[in-house]
């Protein structure tokens, strides 16, 4: 019996063996031969996981395989690489980046969502995984939210969030010799979505262990052993992780949002309660008698969702680099401390939304920041209609893309080539000067993305921004110490711009 169960199981390994090569063989072959089949300069694929191997493997991280995907070669249009098994085009050349995401849009309409709707309808159904006519009704849904009325409205939000984040910053002396700033960034950010998308008042500095700001945590880490396995498992094979009933958000964090949306919905209809935010906008798009494309609680959380974690993270990232900038060039922080003082007194200490629109050193810092550290290093298309690409250089010939392969636009490399921003290594906000920002090609210039899937959000991201800085430097003086790493040394293992060490900074308390 013994012998029998030993062979019976050899039998089974072998045969396990045999059919996982049999599904793996065809793959890793075509990742090897599929670009030198098709004549387009390339970078070769390591098995499995593609040219990304050097990312999944901590050989270097995300913003240096971008740099290096880009420089491989460098008299290009665009190189070929394998995003795991599928092809990916990384465009170089600026007049093609314009084609694919403007001129051509309609065969290039979605970005690459690896969790879908039936998934994980929080991730699957918010405005930037939707695709096609699903993405436009809903774009079209959110728009009016983003208009200059609504801008203005939630101006005023804001600003209440970021005078009590500085005055609480302010009166408290624990957060002024040394702090990191990402830790207090993420919870300014926080306390803005809670308010402006959910209609919740939070104060995460005076609550530190608030619920909000722990799910925020929860969602917005990409980094770490489980997470990144879990990740290549919706990558690799969606198939299997929908049959095993996996989600990419913890059921936890997924039934908070819920509950929290579905408990407010509940209550402002039950009060007839009206407070002109995210939520009151989407209730009223649910609740039109024939809306072309009616909405469920579980769309109004998916929009609810993606607001939050695109001001939680991308937000506070933003404003660690553009603080960590001024900290190491005192000059331009000055100047900048000039521009805010001046409208601050011509205000009498306040700020309203048009003078924080006429800050234009502001506009220029911000511009600068979003150059050298963009929220988003690359921006993706996925080809749904196929496509002839031109030739990528001399001595190569066209090549047909085909529906569902990538397009890479390298965002974090385009706004390093000093083919276009000479000296990219320098901070230098005169690029963005209105007598320099004309000679920059917007091609080459695209922290938000581009053409109609650029982000809906971006303005109220900008003024988010400009309203914490303004506090922040009429308040502070704002200096590197011992623990300030320079130069920023990215975190491996993470795909957005995530420093290793932190942004640890001293605000000085300005002299009357």
């Amino acid at each position: 019996m013994e012998v029998l169960f030993l062979s019976t199981f050899e039998l089974l390994f072998i045969s396990l063996i045999i059919i996982t090569s049999a599904k793996l063989i065809p793959i890793i072959y075509r990742q090897f031969t599929y670009w030198k089949k098709n004549k387009v300069p390339y970078v070769l694929a390591g098995p499995i996981f593609g040219t990304v191997w050097r990312v999944i493997f901590r050989r270097i991280t995300f913003p240096d395989y971008c740099m290096f995907v880009y420089n491989y070669y460098p008299d290009v249009r665009y190189i070929g690489v394998m995003d795991f098994a599928t092809p990916t085009v990384v465009i170089r050349d600026p007049e093609l980046i314009n084609e694919i995401g403007v001129k051509s849009f309609k065969h290039f309409p979605n970005h690459r969502s690896f969790v879908s709707e039936e998934m994980d309808p929080v991730f699957g159904k918010n405005v930037f995984s939707l695709k096609d006519d699903q993405w436009r009704e809903m774009r079209n849904s959110l728009s009016p939210f983003f208009t200059g009325n609504k801008m203005r409205f939630m101006f005023e939000l804001v600003s209440k969030c970021s005078n009590d984040f500085v005055s609480y910053l302010y009166e408290h002396s624990e957060f002024q010799s040394m702090v990191e700033l990402k830790d207090i960034f993420t919870r300014y950010g926080n306390d803005v979505i809670a308010t402006v998308a959910f209609g919740i008042n939070v104060n995460s500095l005076k609550n530190p262990d608030n619920e909000f700001y722990k799910r925020g945590i929860d969602i917005s880490s990409f980094s770490g052993t489980l997470r990144l396995i879990k990740f290549m498992l919706f990558r690799l094979n969606p198939r299997l992780t929908r049959m095993a009933g996996l989600r990419f958000l913890s059921r936890a964090t997924a039934n908070f949002f819920w509950n929290v949306i579905s408990e407010t919905v509940t209550a402002r209809k039950t009060w007839s309660i009206v407070r002109p935010d995210m939520i009151h906008l989407l209730m009223q798009v649910k609740d039109l008698k024939q809306p072309s494309y009616r909405l469920t609680i579980d769309d109004i959380v998916a929009q609810a969702f993606i607001f939050f974690l695109a001001g939680f993270d991308t937000v506070s990232t933003l404003l660690c680099y553009m603080v960590y900038e001024l900290a190491l060039h005192q000059d331009i922080q000055q100047k900048l401390r000039e521009e805010v003082d001046y409208y601050l007194e011509k205000e009498n200490g306040e700020i309203s939304y048009e003078a924080m629109s006429k800050m234009e050193y502001m506009e220029m810092v911000i511009s600068e920041t979003l150059r050298m550290h963009p929220p988003s290093l690359i921006v993706d298309r996925v080809c749904a209609k196929k496509f002839e690409l031109p030739a990528a250089a001399p001595g190569y010939q066209s090549v047909t893309v085909y529906p569902d392969d990538n397009i890479w636009i390298p965002v974090y490399a385009l706004h390093r080539d000093s083919k276009y921003f000479p000296d990219p290594e320098k901070f230098d906000p005169e690029r963005f000067s209105n007598e320099n920002k004309s000679t920059i090609n917007p091609y080459t210039y695209i922290p938000f993305g581009l053409g109609p899937r650029k982000c809906i959000g971006n303005r109220f991201a900008l003024m988010e921004t400009k309203l914490l800085i303004i506090r922040l430097l009429e308040k502070f003086i704002i200096k590197p110490n011992e623990k300030t790493t320079i130069p920023i040394v990215y975190k491996k293992i993470d795909f957005t711009p995530a420093s290793e060490h932190g942004f640890w900074l001293t605000l000085e308390k300005r002299k009357s």
